[in-house]
Order: C-alpha cells, then sequence, then structure tokens
C-alpha cells in the first residue's frame, strides 16, 4: 500500500487462505483506513462498498476492501464464522501497515466478524452494514449479543425493510444505527418508495462520512 491515491490489488496469505485486499487510497490527508469485507452471499461488488470506495477517501479515509479466503478461491458457501475469524485476523496486519488506526467494518457476515475481532486486534471502531441481527423470521435467534460486545465506537448501517433485523428490532446500547429507508439487505430500495436507489446509497455513504468525521 502506497501513499498516493492509486487503486492497488494485493494478495494476503492467512490460515484460512489467501485473502485479497483492494486498496482505495486518501494519500497524504489519510486519518484513518477503513477496513470493510462482504457477507456469506455476495462480494466488494455489493452497492454499499463500491460507493465507500469511490466517495469516502475525498474525506480522508483510505478504504481497504476485503475479500476472505472463501471468496478468493471461487467457493460459493461461507465457511464457519471461527474460519471467517481467522481469515479477517490474518489480513489485519496488512491492514494496519499503513500505520493509520483502522475502523474494522463490513456488511452482514463481514459486520459480524469485525464486532466480534474489534477488541481482540485493537480496532479504532467498527462499522456495521446490515447487521444480520436474527434469521429472517426467526428473531429469537438474535445475534446481538455480537454487536452490544464490540467494545469500540460502532456505527450501524440497516436497511428500512430488512428481513435480518429492521431498525425497531435493535437493542438499546452505545452504538449508533442510521436507517436507510425502506431499504432491504443489500440497501435496494422499490420503485414505489419515495426515495431513489442514488438516494439510499447516499444515505449510507453520508452517514459514514460524517461519523468517521467525529472519530478522534
Amino acid at each position: 500500500m502506497t501513499s498516493d491515491t492509486t487503486d492497488t490489488t494485493e494478495s494476503v496469505g492467512t490460515d484460512a487462505g489467501t485473502a485479497r485486499v483492494t486498496w482505495h487510497g486518501a494519500g497524504r490527508r489519510a486519518r484513518f483506513v477503513l477496513a470493510v469485507s462482504h457477507g456469506a452471499g455476495g462480494g466488494i461488488e455489493a452497492r454499499d462498498l463500491r460507493a465507500l470506495a469511490a466517495v469516502l477517501p475525498a474525506h480522508g479515509v483510505t478504504v481497504a476492501l476485503v475479500e476472505q479466503p472463501w471468496r478468493v478461491a471461487g467457493r460459493k458457501v461461507a465457511p464457519a464464522p471461527k474460519t471467517l475469524d481467522a481469515g479477517w485476523r490474518g489480513i489485519w496486519p496488512a491492514l494496519t501497515r499503513p500505520g493509520l488506526p483502522v475502523i474494522a467494518g463490513g456488511r452482514s457476515a463481514g459486520a459480524r466478524v469485525a464486532c466480534r475481532t474489534a477488541t481482540e486486534l485493537g480496532a479504532h471502531a467498527v462499522l456495521a452494514l446490515s447487521f444480520p441481527l436474527h434469521p429472517p423470521g426467526r428473531p429469537e435467534k438474535s445475534r446481538a449479543g455480537e454487536l452490544l460486545g464490540a467494545g469500540v465506537p460502532t456505527l450501524v448501517v440497516q436497511g428500512g425493510n430488512d428481513p435480518f433485523g429492521r431498525p425497531g428490532e435493535f437493542p438499546g446500547g452505545t452504538y449508533e444505527l442510521v436507517e436507510v429507508p425502506h431499504g432491504d439487505h443489500g440497501f435496494a430500495v422499490p420503485k414505489r418508495a419515495g426515495i431513489t436507489q442514488e438516494e439510499a446509497v447516499a444515505v449510507v455513504t453520508d452517514a459514514v462520512v460524517r461519523w468517521t468525521g467525529t472519530l478522534g
């Protein structure tokens, strides 16, 4: 990772296999590294991850899009949580190499990994996109403990119609929660909604820009 704004991609060996990090640098203005990983059903091409990579560097945040080893290997199904955590731990030294505080982040399963490992790895903060509070239709299978146990400043950005947990279902805590109106688990909004897809994605990026500006 260089100090300029050129996008670069590197492979990183971990105990779970080879991961991949695509850097979107903020250059000399960089204050943080925001490392974000994908969910169990998709990759770094997700609309919210791509939008963050496009917007955040201009605001002093280098974005590292992280592809877990299972995804790099071309597998279709994500492994068990302990394997995801092992992959994330193996990537961490590369994320800290620029010498900046690292915000651990991810969408869906990636958000769970970031929360579970934040304190252990020394993350500066956590960004949880579409946190899967519970499996669809199974609110009794709550994963709130992972979110509440992050132990660092945390921002949750959640779709208003996310079947994995709507904003009103989240428990009280010290984290901040921003709702994307009408958004589903991928922040897609229906055409009948009073918000366009571009506006929905802007809710995500605006919230993260504002929040990172408050972090010391």
